[in-house]
């Protein structure tokens, strides 16, 4: 039995994906991230636990990458894609529009913009994919991971729920702004370039100075400017990560 306890918390994971792509469809952008955030819990727990037991398997290393698409991948991939529905005025799947600008797919008329978004899904499962045939990310990883790309997508409803800025939203709900954050998010996670994996070998200052600083940044950010912070602790991981890119390893 002991074998199975990770992949338990990994298929943990992965329900919590599916219940947050319910709520994000039902445009309950809140509970739909809360439950991304649950199910990323789980997912750092899955592999801990597998190396804490020591039973590590390539059955593992599968459920893990096939749960973090779900949870990682479609939830953020339809939370963009809602957001640049709202962003150009129109919901996901509309029942009257032009022909000029809608696709019409057994009866559902589609806009074909709030498909972009959809991209953030794509560029998450090649993401995964090449993962779990690279030997070297071992100790980091290369690209962002889905988890962080998951979080930094999520945190654009959660900036316009919970702090409501006149300025934040009207940025948010740029339809170009969103799509140059799709382009980006995808670029990002199938980048070359290393980031470091926050795994604490040691507890020592000297080994894990990169790391102790991240954190205390993160918890300084998001104090002071709450879900907004969310961005700029990703781009503070990004250029953290490339200023040590020498001790990366």
């Amino acid at each position: 039995m002991k074998k199975h306890i990770p992949n338990l918390v990994t298929l943990a994971n992965l329900f919590c994906g599916c219940i947050a792509v319910i709520f994000v469809l039902n445009d309950n952008y809140v509970l739909g991230a809360l439950f991304v955030f649950l199910g990323i819990f789980f997912d750092f727990f899955d592999g801990l636990l597998a190396r804490k037991l020591q039973v590590q398997s390539d059955l593992g290393i599968q459920l893990d990458s096939l749960a973090d698409m779900v949870t990682s991948g479609l939830a953020p991939g339809l939370v963009m894609c809602k957001l640049i529905g709202l962003a150009i005025g129109s919901s996901f799947i509309v029942s009257q529009a032009d022909w000029n600008d809608t696709m019409i797919w057994l009866g559902f008329k589609i806009q074909p913009i709030v498909l972009v978004g959809l991209l953030v899904t794509l560029a998450s499962a090649y993401r995964l994919a090449k993962f779990n045939i690279d030997e070297d990310q071992q100790t980091y990883f290369k690209g962002l991971p889905t988890p962080a790309n998951a979080i930094l997508i999520l945190s654009l409803p959660l900036i316009m729920e919970f702090q409501n800025s006149d300025a934040m939203n009207t940025i948010i709900l740029n339809k170009w702004f969103l799509i140059i954050v799709t382009l980006l998010s995808c670029y990002l996670l199938n980048g070359s370039f290393k980031l470091f994996a926050l795994k604490f070998k040691t507890w020592d200052f000297k080994s894990n100075a990169m790391r102790y600083i991240f954190i205390i940044l993160c918890i300084v950010l998001l104090v002071v400017l709450q879900f907004a912070a969310i961005p700029l602790i990703i781009l503070t991981y990004i250029v953290l990560s490339l200023l040590s890119q020498k001790s990366i390893v």
